[in-house]
């Protein structure tokens, strides 16, 4: 296993993101599996976030009891492919703050291009959760959290449906103060950049544009 990278080996994850790799998956079903499995692994990403006890009065009497103590985190999707993953996780923690992060990976070079990048105002005071579906070369991750560290952010956690050992592996040599969460990890890429076996091109696959 690699140094900073969490599989999520729930057998629910493991279901989901094994009907996702099936191809005869349609669209409809592929894109509710990215948000439910997005929430799964919220919860895992989130487990140690710190907590402070806040009076309450029950039905019976009045007590204290743990809330989240902070500010409330950021979820940051990378254009377009995290967006269902955005929504997976504000379905869980309804509160989070959005930025969104524009990249594209350009066929040729497999650079990733900036087009687009919004963040909340204090967002660099804040935990933000960086989520794409796919960590292939890692590229666009890297540059994702790149440009989050131009920004200021200092507390970044990576999010994905399933990773590539080469972009894992990538993104952890630059980033070795950034974690990584996935639901899975193969071990190859093919010549164009995608995941072996994995399951296509997530955004593709998601919104019917293949």
């Amino acid at each position: 296993m690699i140094d900073g990278l969490t599989i999520v080996s729930h057998p629910l994850v493991q279901h989901k993101l094994t009907k996702m790799r099936d191809r005869d998956t349609p669209t409809s079903v592929f894109r509710a599996l990215v948000r439910e499995i997005a929430t799964l692994l919220c919860y895992e990403v989130t487990r140690d976030l710190p907590t402070e006890l806040e009076a309450v009065t029950t039905p019976i009497t009045d007590t204290k009891a743990p809330v989240i103590a902070g500010k409330k985190l950021v979820v940051a999707p990378v254009l377009r492919a995290g967006l269902a993953m955005a929504e997976g996780m504000l379905d869980l923690v309804p509160s989070a703050r959005l930025a969104h992060i524009g990249l594209y990976r350009d066929p040729l070079s497999l650079e990733a291009v900036e087009y687009y990048f919004k963040t909340p105002e204090d967002c660099a005071e804040r935990l933000v959760i960086v989520v794409d579906p796919m960590l292939a070369t890692g590229h666009t991750a890297t540059a994702a959290i790149d440009r989050l560290k131009e920004a200021g952010v200092t507390d970044i956690r990576f999010v994905c449906l399933l990773a590539a050992r080469p972009g894992v592996e990538a993104v952890r040599a630059a980033h070795p103060d950034v974690p990584i969460w996935a639901a899975g990890l193969d071990e190859q890429l093919n010549d164009h950049g995608y995941i072996v076996p994995g399951l296509g091109d997530a955004g593709d696959r998601m919104y019917g544009t293949r």
